[in-house]
C-alpha cells in the first residue's frame, strides 16, 4: 500500500467513524475466510458493516472523531464492526463471538461513551431500535383499542337484553 492510498484509506475510515453511532472492535485470531464472509454476511444483513483495518491507519483516522478513545483498544489482529442503529453491530458481533472462540469482543463505543466488553455485551440484550418503535406504538394504541372496547360494551349488552327480550316474547307466544 503506498502512501496516496493510505491517506485515501484514512479519509475513508474518518468518514465511517462520523457517520457511525456504534462502533464494537473486535480481535479476530485463526478465522477462516469461510467464517469471515459468513459474519460480514450476517452483519450486513443486520445493517452494520464489519471492517478489517490496519491499525496505525485506524488510529490516524480515529483523531476529530467521537471515537478517539478508543485508540488504546487497537493492538494485534483487529476489526470494527459499526453502524447507525445503536444496537445492531453489538447484537450480531456478541452472537458470533459467542458461537465462535476465535472472536472476541474488546470493547467499542456509543457516540462518545466508551464500552468494555461487558457494556457491549449488555447492548447487544437491548432490542433494536425498530423494535423498540413497534412497542412505543402499540402502547399509544392500547389505550385507544380499550376506550373503544368500553365503549361499544354497554351498546353490546343492551343488544343482548333486547335479544333475550325478544326470545322470551317469542317463546311465550309459542306456548
Amino acid at each position: 500500500m503506498n502512501r496516496s492510498e493510505k491517506a485515501e484509506a484514512v479519509v475513508e475510515l474518518n468518514q465511517i467513524f462520523k457517520d457511525a453511532s456504534l462502533m464494537v472492535v473486535t480481535r479476530q485470531s485463526g478465522l477462516s475466510v469461510q467464517e469471515v464472509t459468513d459474519l460480514r454476511r450476517k452483519v450486513r444483513a443486520a445493517g452494520a458493516s464489519y471492517k478489517v483495518t490496519k491499525n496505525r491507519l485506524t488510529l490516524r483516522a480515529l483523531e476529530g472523531t467521537a471515537f478517539k478513545a478508543l485508540g488504546p483498544m487497537f493492538t494485534g489482529p483487529t476489526a470494527i464492526a459499526y453502524s447507525k442503529d445503536p444496537v445492531a453491530a453489538a447484537k450480531v458481533i456478541a452472537a458470533f463471538a459467542k458461537d465462535n472462540e476465535k472472536l472476541s469482543i474488546v470493547g467499542g463505543a456509543l457516540g462518545e461513551n466508551t464500552l468494555d466488553v461487558a457494556g457491549v455485551q449488555a447492548l447487544a440484550s437491548l432490542p433494536s431500535l425498530d423494535a423498540l418503535r413497534g412497542k412505543i406504538i402499540g402502547l399509544l394504541q392500547a389505550p385507544a383499542t380499550k376506550v373503544a372496547g368500553v365503549l361499544q360494551a354497554p351498546a353490546g349488552q343492551l343488544a343482548r337484553v333486547f335479544g333475550a327480550y325478544g326470545a322470551k316474547e317469542d317463546g311465550a307466544k309459542a306456548a
